[in-house]
């Protein structure tokens, strides 16, 4: 699946995007949409968005992916947010911004992991 600039790979029942590219407002917005109609297509489980590639969230940006994975959840998908720069961290600290419903893991491999958890914690549910 291919959204506009961000691609977004299935690996078994799991999507995952990894952001290469800064997200402005409108190209936010239509990820936010891209995501979602690839958990439709898909009935995706799991949802990992990958941010290694971004320097800077500022809230707007911060706001969409957290509501990405609300949504998602809303459709079954658990998600996990990924790759957050110590500086991106420490800004939305600063900034009080909180990312609930959204779990967050240090890279790909702990987002997989944590995802399985997650999936494993609700099948038994």
């Amino acid at each position: 699946m291919q959204s506009g600039l961000i691609p977004i790979l299935r690996i078994g029942s799991t999507l995952l995007a990894t952001i290469q590219t800064e997200l402005r407002d409108t190209t936010a917005q239509a990820f936010q949409q891209d995501v979602l109609k690839a958990i439709e297509k898909s009935r995706a489980r799991g949802l990992i968005i990958d941010i290694t590639g971004l320097d800077m969230v500022d809230t707007f940006v911060a706001r969409i992916l957290t509501d990405t994975g609300r949504m998602a959840l809303l459709m079954g998908a658990h998600t996990v947010l990924c790759g957050m720069r110590p500086e991106v961290a420490a800004t939305l600290v600063r900034m009080g911004f909180v990312m609930q419903g959204v779990h967050t893991a240090l890279n790909i491999d702990d987002g997989m992991e944590l995802l399985a958890r997650l999936q494993r914690a609700q099948a038994k549910g």
